[in-house]
This record gives C-alpha cells, structure tokens and sequence, in this order.
C-alpha cells in the first residue's frame, strides 16, 4: 500500500522565520521551524523529512514546483553531471539540503512526487500550509500519530503570516540576557554572581505571582544567561534553552562546562540555531544576532544584566526597551 504525505513549507519574509510540515491522513503529521530560512528550504525541508519518517511506499505531494520536477524532470541528474551546478554553471542553491535528500529518495526507490496546485481548497494541503504558517509564527514543533481536521481547526487565526516576530501567547516568557564574564568577576561562584542570582530569583517569584504560566528563555551563554537558568531551577520555574550553536562550551573551563551540561539537561526544551561552529568573528556576530532574535520572537518581556557604565550592550538595551517598552528589568552586577 502506497502511503501519500502532503507537504508544505512556510516563511514570513523571505528570507525570514520559517516553518515546515507534513501529513498523512488519519496517520503522521509533523511540523518544525527554522528561526532564518527561505521558503524553497522549507519546502524542501518538509519534504525531506516526510520521507526520512515513514517507510514503504510513498507518494510525497507538494505545491512546490522546486522539490517535485527535480524528480519528476530529473535535474538531479544534470546537476550531479556537471558537479553540483546547474544549467547555467552556477553552483546548486541548498544543496546542503538536496544532496542528503536525493541519496535517500534514490536509495529507497519507492518514492514518487506528485504536483498540487496550492490554496486550492485541497484540505490535506490546505492542513499542510496551516501548520507549516503556525510552525513559522510560533517558532515551536509539533507532531502526532494520527492526524485528523481538528488538529487545525483550532489553530489561532492570529498565527498568519506576519513581517513582525511572534510572541507565544500560550506563556509568558521572560528572555534573559547580560554581561558574561569579567563583569560579574569571572567565571567561578563570588559575590556578584550570588548578588544577581538572588535580584533574578527575587524577579522570577514576583512574576510566578503574577502569571502561573511563566517560563524562563536563555541562551544559556556564560554569566548573566547561565544565572538565569540557575535562578529559574532555584524558583521551580522551567526554563526554555535557544543555543547560538552546538558546542559554544567547548572552550569553556571544565568546571563550567560541567555546569553547562546540568543546566542544559534540565531546561524544558533546547534549540540550537547553527549545528556548525561559527569559524570567524562575523559570522559569529550574526549567529548570535539570530540567537537572540529567535529568543525574542517568544518572549513577553526580558531583563538585563548591564553595568550602566558599559557600552558594549547599550545596543541590546535600546532594543529591548523598543520591543517591550516598560517590561525590561535591568539589574547592575556590583
């Protein structure tokens, strides 16, 4: 039995936050997120993950033109003739993405594309777009075993595409950020790290009053962000990790990486925005700057760790202040 999946991908902007999804009726459905994609990425991406989660025969449908005549016209094979360029020897766009794919569509052998024209009416498709928009606005991933209209019928109308970032309204979210190392006198326990740990603690008992459904948003980077993880276990309040990339501790001390790796076991949910390590100080800077957008695109108000002498995050707290107006907490390490 041939099982069809309905795919879409979704991006407010383009390039922008982006969503992904797929569903098979009355079986597996999965959404997921990128917080800066383009919409042929995500297209792909959906597609792509269709395939590598359900077995046997499949027939994958997609209103993009882009994933199915790659298979259906087989450029796949011109592009790996000319060496990975395409038909005006250029080299291939996303084909980080292609090239994993087409070896696995190639190696199964049982996977068919099929073309559906989009906002159609076709409810399976019309399924895909709705949760791929929400996976985008969101900025969060969901998934089931047994798909059904319900699913989407309840999804909040407030989810459609948006140049803005989008908040979570299902929490409120406090984003924390700050100085890291020497500002709050190095990297082990004294008396500026206990002095913020306990203003953060003070904060997060206050808002646990005020909103039983708070949570905590870090980096998790060294300093202010690993305190606010601390402060949130110390309050039972759960916290929600977004790494700038996977092994930002490498470099660390062993003793606080050790810490890292507690903290980062016992957050509510990780998401990492680079898998590489940045290899220059500009790529860094963007990746970090993609990091902390993401963070912000969930929260409902943050606080900052900043000596009001220091000029190096006077930028973040201007941002701050223009995202949130009167709900940023600013705490001095002294």
């Amino acid at each position: 039995m041939t099982t069809h999946v309905f795919t879409d991908g979704a991006c407010l902007g383009n390039p922008g936050p982006g969503g992904w999804a797929f569903v098979v009726d009355q079986g597996p459905w999965s959404s997921g997120y990128e917080p800066q994609t383009t919409n042929q990425r995500m297209e792909l991406t959906a597609a792509s993950a269709a395939v590598q989660a359900l077995d046997g025969p499949l027939r994958v449908h997609s209103d993009s033109t882009y994933v199915v005549n790659c298979f259906r016209q087989e450029w796949w094979k011109g592009w790996l003739k000319r060496g990975w360029k395409n038909s005006k020897k250029e080299p291939v766009a996303n084909r980080d993405l292609w090239e994993p794919f087409i070896e696995l569509v190639n190696a199964r052998g049982n996977v068919e594309f099929e073309w559906v024209k989009g906002h159609s009416g076709h409810r399976l498709n019309e399924a895909a777009d709705q949760l791929a928009t929400t996976a985008a606005a969101q900025q969060a991933n969901q998934s089931g075993g047994i798909y059904t209209d319900a699913i989407v019928r309840g999804l909040d109308a407030d989810h459609a595409p948006s140049s803005e970032p989008a908040h979570n309204d299902a929490t409120h979210s406090i984003a924390v950020f700050g100085h890291r190392p020497t500002e709050l006198g190095g990297y082990g326990e004294n008396r500026i790290t206990l002095a913020v740990r306990r203003q953060l603690i003070e904060i997060l008992r206050a808002k646990l009053e005020m909103h039983s459904d708070v949570q905590v948003l870090t980096g998790l980077g060294l300093g202010a962000e690993m305190l606010a993880a601390e402060a949130a276990a110390a309050t039972a309040i759960p916290y929600g990790v977004v790494l700038a990339f996977e092994g930002v501790e490498l470099r660390w001390p062993d003793a606080t990486q050790k810490r890292f790796h507690e903290l980062l076991a016992g957050a509510r949910s990780v998401t990492a925005i680079n898998k590489e390590n940045p290899k220059t100080g500009a790529e860094y800077g963007k990746v970090m700057g993609r990091r902390d957008d993401a963070i912000l695109r969930l929260a409902t108000e943050a606080v900052l760790i900043r000596n009001g002498n220091d000029r190096t995050l006077g930028d973040l707290q201007r941002k701050l202040e223009r995202q949130f107006e009167d709900d940023v907490w600013i705490i001095e390490p002294e």
